[in-house]
């Protein structure tokens, strides 16, 4: 669960880092409402995925 929730994070950070400086460099709202959308989305399928019963890592 650890794991899960380590690169959870560190996916959110990769993307605010691609994304931000296009978005700033930009200004364009429209970009930004995908940005914030596609964070949103992110987050969204890590609390699914934290939910989850059992360890899916595990196989079997």
């Amino acid at each position: 669960m650890v794991l899960k929730i380590v690169t959870g994070i560190i996916a959110v950070l990769l993307l605010l880092g691609f994304a931000v400086p296009y978005v700033l460099k930009m200004k364009d709202i429209a970009l930004s409402i995908v940005v914030v959308a596609g964070l949103c989305l992110m987050l969204w399928d890590l609390w699914g995925s934290l939910r989850e019963d059992g360890d899916s890592d595990k196989g079997g």
